[in-house]
């Protein structure tokens, strides 16, 4: 029997910005498949030209609500490269720290708050409250602790203040960092928890082979840094980020695509845990290996569990940062800085995948150009080409227009799209 499906989701929720989702197949065939961003376009660049050095990291934490402490980092990183700043150790330190909070409460929200929905069968957290309250207050601790984490290393959980070039101006007192340790090790038994949640969750069959993008470690799993590597061998220094990218125009989104060695590229934790899988702290391997994600897994449905090993991992090296900040002076935060004409690229893994800022700095140290090149930005070609390769497989007898809506729409929230950031 031929199949005929009609699927318009205008826009989907449980996401960050406007996006629509078309699939229409006839008598069988997949005439359409489509994941379009029609979010309007915001001009980070335009916004930060002719902007000083000292404004430029507050001023770019402001483009996203979720990911500012990626943003200002990036962007703060940028700078320094430019103007060839050496940032205290300490400070560097606490940066990680934030960024590691920022991971945790972004991954929490997601997979419990967005994707765990889908799962149970619910429009929506709310009605999870009273279904399944145990996993809705797994998720308060956790995403709570993260944020208020953040506060106390970042001045804020979002838009940080204490970030400025040079490094950080205060810290925490060891007395509140050996409480935060304190509470991160009580809350070890919730990631436990959440991991055996989803061992239990029915995740999708669909495998389409793409190129994975992320920062390539040495020693250490990278969040912040300059090497960037590709599933496929590529192999780059961000202050190359161009030729990764390599941003093109659809004209049916008001985000760029991009691509690399292949149509396109996906980016995020499923991408940084392909790449830099023997990094991971024991702990992560270990929940990785028992909700059997391995390398190079190319199900992005798996972004989910990629997420919660991430969890793990940052939960972990929270507890070993704070360790050797105790042991830190904590007086000496802020380096030299001496502003002059350069460029400089910033590359940090915000949650939802590699980050870049590039500035090209005049003798005074303002903006003379910007760009920025955000994590959804580099997806949505991926999302787009996944919805279609999952028509084609799945467009089959028994399917219907309901079951493939919500199948359609479990694959692109499996990114965690931020599509306000993905256009400019």
């Amino acid at each position: 029997m031929k199949i005929n499906l009609n699927v318009d989701v205008h826009h989907l929720t449980r996401i960050e910005g406007h996006g629509n989702i078309k699939v229409k197949v006839e008598n069988g065939e997949v005439k359409d498949a489509r994941w379009d961003v029609i979010e309007t376009p915001r001009f980070f660049e335009a916004m930060l030209k002719n902007k000083h050095y000292t404004t430029a990291g507050i001023l770019a934490a402001r483009i996203c609500g979720i990911c500012s402490i990626s943003h200002s980092l990036c962007s703060i990183t940028a700078t320094e490269r430019a103007f060839g700043v050496a940032v205290p150790l300490p400070a560097e330190k606490l940066r990680l720290l934030a960024k590691h909070g920022e991971t945790l409460q972004s991954h929490v929200l997601h997979v419990l708050f967005l994707a765990a929905p889908d799962f149970f069968a619910e429009p929506s957290v709310i009605p999870l409250i009273e279904k399944r309250p145990d996993v809705v207050a797994i998720a308060l601790r956790l995403k709570g602790f993260a944020n208020r984490l953040c506060d106390a290393v970042a001045g804020r959980t979002t838009h940080p203040v204490t970030f400025q070039v040079g490094g950080v101006t205060a810290a925490p007192t060891k007395k509140d960092l050996l409480a935060y340790k304190a509470e991160m090790e009580g809350l070890l038994a919730d990631l436990t928890a959440v991991a055996e949640l989803v061992a239990t969750l029915e995740i999708p069959d669909f495998v389409r082979e793409t190129e994975f993008v992320s920062l390539k470690g040495d020693t250490d799993y990278p969040f912040i840094g300059v090497k960037v590597g590709s599933s496929d061998g590529v192999f780059k220094d961000s202050m190359d980020y161009l030729s990764i990218t390599n941003e093109y125009v659809d004209p049916e989104n008001t985000s760029k695509w991009t691509k690399l060695s292949r149509e396109s590229y996906a980016v995020g934790a499923l991408a940084r845990v392909n790449n830099n899988y023997a990094l991971l702290r024991p702990e992560a391997v270990k929940v990785a290996e028992a909700l059997k994600l391995s390398p190079v897994c190319h199900n992005p449905f798996m972004n989910n569990v990629a997420q919660v090993v991430e969890s793990v991992h940052a939960a972990y090296e929270i507890i070993r940062l704070i360790d050797e900040l105790l042991e830190s002076d904590l007086g000496h935060l802020m380096g030299d800085v001496t502003p002059k004409a350069g460029e400089g690229v910033g590359a940090v893994e915000a949650p939802r995948g590699i980050l870049f800022h590039h500035y090209d700095y005049d003798d005074t140290g303002r903006i003379i150009k910007a760009n920025c090149v955000v994590p959804t930005t580099q997806n949505n070609a991926n999302i787009h080409l996944d919805i279609r390769s999952f028509a084609r497989q799945f467009a089959v007898k028994g399917m219907t227009d309901a079951r493939m809506e919500l199948l359609c729409s479990m694959l692109v929230r499996s990114y965690d799209p931020c599509l306000s950031c993905s256009v400019h």
